[in-house]
């Protein structure tokens, strides 16, 4: 399950909007507010493209896409 919040307030502090976000992983953007929201599965690869897009060290990348 991802951390919806802690993503959504990376996205901010990078001023990248769901929509930048969507494009960038080729996706519609009601698909990636779904998948955000963990409403649809994020895939490994949307998620390594996700911490290019928001410079998400591997280091910080449980942080993001694993809640307990």
């Amino acid at each position: 399950m991802l951390n919806t919040n802690k993503l959504k307030a990376k996205m901010k502090e990078k001023a990248i909007t769901q929509k930048d976000v969507a494009k960038a992983l080729d996706i519609s953007t009601c698909a990636f507010n779904l998948k955000i929201n963990n409403k649809r599965p994020l895939f490994l690869e949307e998620a390594d493209k996700l911490c290019i897009i928001l410079s998400i060290s591997d280091d910080e990348f449980r942080n993001y896409f694993f809640v307990n």
